[in-house]
């Protein structure tokens, strides 16, 4: 599960992405322009962000925050359980 403490703060994102993975879902973390709004991308290993076609991604806005960061992070985990449901075991 990822927690807040695996992530740096927003005035690093204000700067430039923030990439990682977790357990084969790979994220990013970007100040978008549109309403300086944090916006989250997530897709699957192995590729990284550009190498990944843009139908294989999924994103989603939440406030530039502590708390949009934590209803961003709430949601990452709940895309993994709901990826993690859907494969083979």
């Amino acid at each position: 599960m990822l927690t807040r403490e695996a992530f740096l703060s927003l005035n690093f994102v204000k700067k430039e992405d923030f990439t990682g993975s977790y357990q084969g879902m790979r994220f990013m973390l970007h100040q978008a322009e549109v309403e300086k709004k944090l916006q989250v991308y997530l897709w699957s290993e192995p590729f990284g962000f550009e190498a990944t076609p843009d139908e294989k991604k999924i994103s989603r806005f939440f406030a530039f925050s502590e708390e949009g960061l934590a209803e961003a992070i709430d949601w990452m985990n709940e895309q993994y359980e709901e990826i993690k449901k859907q494969q083979p075991t």
